[in-house]
């Protein structure tokens, strides 16, 4: 009838960009449901998380980077560091004894609410560098920060939220699927930003509920499931933040003999103050002799054995700290980097206005 139609000789078309403003549109939906209706048990987030998440592990960056990436001995990432803030001597010391119970994942009983955990889920937040460590648990000035290297000692995957910029999908342009596929692109171009955003302190409780479900959802249902996941510091500017989940999250138990005594100390007092000198001491027990054997009666022989933080913890150990990379840092002040914004005050006479 003398239009343009799909196929006509002189029709043409132009490559438009994928948009994600139905992936967006989802995703506030997704954070509603999750401070508003239901927080436990929600079919909606479920759906939502498996669409975004399902098959990560598939796509590569526009440089040929995974996204889900592979962390353990004798690889790129084979450690990770971690800092715990300290105003009591005393507390110091004990943490400097057992530096495996006192700066790793804290205990269930304890574990406080944070970006990636409900309150009374372990995670282990540790840090690619001790700096960041440092800078991420924000100690105030007067404070000491105690900051040991934990090994990693068994293979994990961990998702990479820093590569999500530049995450790539492709195919043939006939294909169906690559409308949507691209548009789930555009929207994990931004999901990385999204989610590790700084929060403040008040809004800590409603804003986490997000990236809270999304670390359960990866650990336990998600195809792949994963171990942990990689984000940006909000704290240090190209700094890298690391989580491993509650069932990555377990350090090994220092070896210690049984009735091993350790004793830490800070220092000695000279002629011109106290002098800062930190060490631990260990006192062993010397090696019990053998028991005399008596053929005359089958018997069993006990070792002594090391000291374990807890017999009912089944999850395969992650973490081990390296007791000698442990380091106290005095806070002697904080220094800032912002932006400056000027304000601009105005006083004008009113008048009255005329109808």
């Amino acid at each position: 009838m003398g239009e343009e139609t799909e196929f006509s000789s002189d029709s043409y078309y132009e490559e438009r960009g994928a948009s994600d403003r139905a992936w967006q549109e989802e995703w506030r939906g997704f954070e509603q449901s999750l401070k508003t209706e239901a927080r436990f048990f929600s079919r909606i987030a479920a759906s939502h998380l498996a669409s975004v998440f399902g098959g990560i592990d598939k796509l590569m960056t526009t440089d040929g980077r995974p996204l889900v990436v592979d962390a353990g001995a004798q690889l790129e990432l084979d450690h990770l560091y971690r800092a715990r803030v300290f105003q009591a001597h005393d507390k110091l010391m004990e943490a400097l004894c057992r530096p495996d119970l006192h700066l790793g994942s804290p205990p269930a009983s304890l574990a406080s609410a944070g970006r990636m955990n409900a309150r009374g889920i372990s995670v282990f937040y540790g840090t690619t560098e001790a700096t960041v460590a440092i800078a991420e648990v924000r100690p105030p000035v007067g404070s000491k920060v105690a900051v040991a290297r934990f090994n990693i000692i068994r293979p994990l995957r961990l998702l990479d939220l820093t590569a999500l910029e530049k995450v790539q999908d492709g195919g043939s342009i006939f294909d169906p699927s690559l409308k949507e596929r691209l548009e789930r692109v555009a929207f994990l171009q931004s999901l990385g930003r999204r989610i590790t955003r700084p929060v403040m302190p008040d809004d800590e409780v409603f804003d986490y509920l997000a990236t809270q479900a999304i670390a359960d959802f990866l650990a336990t249902e998600n195809d792949p499931l994963l171990d942990g996941i990689i984000f940006r510091s909000a704290q240090v500017k190209d700094g890298r933040n690391v989580v491993l989940f509650q069932k990555a999250a377990r350090v090994e138990t220092m070896e210690l003999p049984r009735g091993t005594e350790i004793d830490a100390r800070s220092g000695y007092e000279t002629e011109d103050g106290w002098e800062f000198d930190y060490s631990v001491t260990e006192r062993v027990p010397p090696p019990s002799p053998p028991a005399k054997q008596d053929d005359s009666w089958p018997h069993f022989l006990t070792s002594p054995g090391p000291i374990y933080a807890s017999e009912d913890d089944f999850r395969k150990s992650a973490l081990q700290i390296d007791p000698k990379s442990v380091v106290v840092h005095q806070v002697d002040w904080v220094e800032y980097q912002s932006t400056t914004y000027e304000v601009d005050r105005l006083r004008y006479e009113k008048h009255d206005l005329e109808f």
